[in-house]
């Protein structure tokens, strides 16, 4: 079982404390520090997760070479979690993302995202093309309508969220500073950790569609082990969950930030890997854009995409050597 290598994988990390934009960042590392010549990949984990969310893709990318860099993001793990919403902006996560390859002496990486790493990794090729040589990207498409203020009739993405799915939709629901935290209480850590990786964020059971205090009675699933569970949930037991809910306070903020970059295109060399059981591919009019030229012509060097049969939102847990021969194969190339 996948979930079984989770141990020995984590035991061949290295772990520092980088500063970096003003805060400080837990940074996992694996692989030469050279790198062989070739650029470092950094890894952008989603929510609500940490470095360790990759712990397969750094074992099986470091064993070939590369260096691999995986921080904890603001507000997640053992990186700090500044008290103000505003400071959860894309202008501020990627901003961490550029100080801290500057810190590590890197000029360009190969960058790989999930969820919302996904999201601040696409924010990232539009602000700062000429630090990536490449991005493969998972599970969170480029949107350019939700995640920029463009044209005449645009729409918040909020309201958007609103529009299509209700006031109870989570991303509605964490608006609200204190009620999403009621919900997403650390004491409760371990429980909500089991509840969302194992099915939370598919296709098949929707992200408002579960309470999470719900008991939990299924089996873990063959590809997450019981001491996955104890490291998600002992750090957020530690930090509680409202540093990675503020990613959500600030989406409309980042849509209006953005607005400069209204007609820009996504500019590097681009892979996107995606299951057909997450969420994510059943937003309305998301495979139409994905499979019929409106991702292509936003992201121009859109190379390969990728869906998953079978596969849920944690792709990269799920499915660890499948994504992890994907990214490899990809940024091989480079």
């Amino acid at each position: 079982m996948e979930g079984e290598g989770g141990a020995a994988a984590a035991a061949a990390i290295r772990h520092r404390t980088v500063e970096a934009n003003g805060i400080s960042m837990h940074v996992a590392e694996a692989g030469p520090e050279d790198g062989g010549g070739r650029p470092a990949v950094l890894f952008l984990h989603g929510f609500p997760e940490l470095w360790y969310s990759w712990r397969h893709q750094m074992a099986h990318l470091a064993s070939r070479g590369y260096r691999c860099v995986a921080p904890d993001l603001r507000g997640y793990g053992g990186t700090d979690a500044p008290p103000d919403v505003d400071s959860y902006s894309a202008f501020h996560v990627v901003g961490d993302a550029v100080a801290l390859l500057d810190a590590l002496g890197l000029p360009k990486v190969f960058v790989v995202g999930h969820d919302w790493g996904a999201i601040i990794a696409w924010y990232l090729c539009l602000f700062r093309p000429d630090r990536v040589a490449a991005l493969v990207n998972t599970s969170v498409a480029f949107m350019r309508h939700v995640f920029i203020r463009a044209g005449p009739g645009a729409v918040k993405t909020t309201e958007q969220f609103h529009r299509a799915y209700g006031p109870t939709y989570y991303i509605c629901r964490f608006q609200e500073p204190g009620v999403a935290e009621k919900e997403f209480a650390p004491a409760h850590a371990r429980h909500l950790m089991t509840r969302i990786l194992c099915n939370r964020f598919s296709e098949r059971k929707e992200a408002d569609g579960e309470h999470p205090q719900q008991p939990d009675a299924d089996p873990l699933p063959a590809w997450l082990a019981e001491a996955d569970i104890d490291y998600f949930a002992a750090a957020f037991e530690k930090t509680g969950f409202t540093g990675a809910i503020n990613y959500y306070r600030n989406m409309d903020r980042n849509w209006e930030l953005a607005a400069p970059w209204a007609d820009a295109k996504v500019s590097v060399p681009t892979k996107f890997i995606v299951g057909d059981g997450d969420l994510t591919y059943h937003y309305a009019g998301i495979q139409d854009y994905l499979h019929k030229g409106g991702f292509k012509e936003d992201v121009p060097l859109l190379e390969e995409l990728v869906v998953i049969p079978g596969a849920g939102h944690f792709i990269q847990q799920e499915r660890a050597q499948e994504v992890s021969e994907h990214i490899y194969s990809f940024i091989a190339k480079f």
